[in-house]
């Protein structure tokens, strides 16, 4: 039988392992190259996997919720399309190694399921939590000092060692504080799913860790409306691509960026680091109601048609969902458009570890008092809002409001016969 091993691809630098989620196929499914197989999960983002090959599959090597290195085979193609050398649809031995589920008869005592609704813990962490006894809602308890608060080894270590000193306290010391609900008659009740509780989580820690302030800005963006106005149908036609209002709100924010670095930061204790990278993460509405925030990198190396270009291929690959973690990794500022939806303008979380977010709101005609040589007159002009959100323990006033008042005077002054 010739076969062909399925593998957990690599999904990004950082990435090291994923969680499966779905399986779209079984045990003796017939499958074509480029058929979806199964959906993986990383605390970054949800990705499709397809088949490379054609056949018939016949070993499925991990269950759903399994956490799988890169690399690692997760399924097994007969070639040869012969439906009589199917296999059992999980190999116990690889579930074993997988260390995601032990049998009673082997350790002696109910098995533990190391898969948490609000956490991710890699094979590791749970080889020793499951050896230690720690059960996952005591793992849940655990501070982790990784990436987004990933649970580390010595993270575990450390936990185990303070266990006999801490005279069994109640885990629940721990635990978030939780209001009670009760439903009435008539409502409905909808279970978040994974990407609303990452979302969730993330905005609950983004407001334990930062101060938040906004900063607020009306800017006349006239000369925006009248150059898009006079460029767009000729762009589309020479790019194939639709150029909004965001990449000029990009370019404009990478300079911004460039001239006040204190907004291009992040905080490590008490140290603040200056990113050398302009790399701005614009927040994506995906048709599930949830929301991420794909990244463009170097965003001031690129004119305006590689920020148009870049932006569309992420919104659209975002909300098909082919992002990569690399894709929404790594970005030092974003911007979360609240104009999409008619709305004045926001105030956005701040999206850890960066130090600030822009809020840009809808454009509207209003009447303006304007400055002429024969005296003041009222106008008719389109004016927006921005907004700064930014962490207080680092970044005053002052700052924002002068990192505002540069932005608004860039798009205030755009040349309406600037070519594209």
């Amino acid at each position: 039988m010739a076969t062909f091993d399925i593998i957990m691809p690599k999904l990004g630098e950082s990435v090291q392992e994923a969680t499966i989620t779905r399986w779209f196929k079984n045990v003796g499914d017939k499958i074509s190259e480029e058929d979806i197989m199964l959906e993986i999960a990383t605390d970054k983002v949800d990705s499709e996997i397809p088949s490379p090959v054609d056949g018939i599959i016949v070993k499925i090597l991990f269950e759903v919720n399994s956490v799988v290195p890169v690399g690692a085979v997760i399924a097994v193609v007969d070639l040869s399309n012969d439906a009589n050398n199917i296999e059992p649809a999980i190999d116990k031995d690889i579930k074993a190694i997988n260390g995601l589920k032990s049998s009673s008869e082997e350790i002696g005592k109910p098995a533990i399921e190391y898969s948490s609704e609000s956490r991710f813990y890699s094979p590791l962490v749970k080889g020793i939590a499951k050896t230690e006894d720690i059960s996952v809602s005591e793992l849940d308890t655990i501070s982790g000092t990784g990436h987004n608060g990933r649970v580390r080894k010595h993270d575990v270590i450390g936990y185990i060692e303070n266990r006999g000193n801490q005279q069994k306290k109640p885990t629940a010391q721990a635990a978030k504080p939780v209001v009670s609900v009760t439903s009435g008659e008539g409502d409905t009740i909808v279970q978040m799913d994974r990407m609303r509780k990452i979302i969730a989580e993330k905005m609950v820690l983004s407001k334990q860790i930062s101060p938040h302030v906004t900063n607020f800005i009306e800017t006349d963006v006239t000369n925006l409306v009248i150059w898009r106005n006079k460029v767009k149908d000729e762009f589309e036609k020479r790019e194939k691509q639709k150029i909004t209002y965001m990449p000029v709100f990009i370019e404009a924010t990478a300079k911004a960026l460039k001239e006040f670095p204190g907004i291009n930061a992040s905080v490590d204790g008490d140290k603040i680091i200056l990113r050398k990278n302009i790399n701005i993460g614009i927040a994506v509405a995906l048709p599930t109601g949830n929301l991420i925030v794909p990244v463009i990198r170097n965003a001031d190396q690129k004119s305006l048609v590689g920020l148009t270009i870049d932006l569309n291929t992420l919104a659209n690959k975002a909300r098909s969902n082919k992002l990569n973690p690399d894709d929404v990794t790594g970005g030092t500022f974003s911007i979360s458009n609240f104009g999409t939806f008619k709305n004045l303008t926001g105030t956005p979380i701040i999206s850890q570890p960066q130090v600030a977010i822009l809020a840009t709101g809808t454009i509207e005609k209003k009447p303006a008092v304007l400055e002429t040589p024969t005296g003041d007159v009222i106008a008719i002009r389109h004016k927006m809002i921005l907004a700064l959100t930014y962490d207080h323990r680092v970044i005053d006033g002052a700052l924002a409001g002068a990192f505002l008042k540069f932005l608004s005077d860039y798009l205030e002054n755009i040349d309406i016969n600037h070519t594209v």
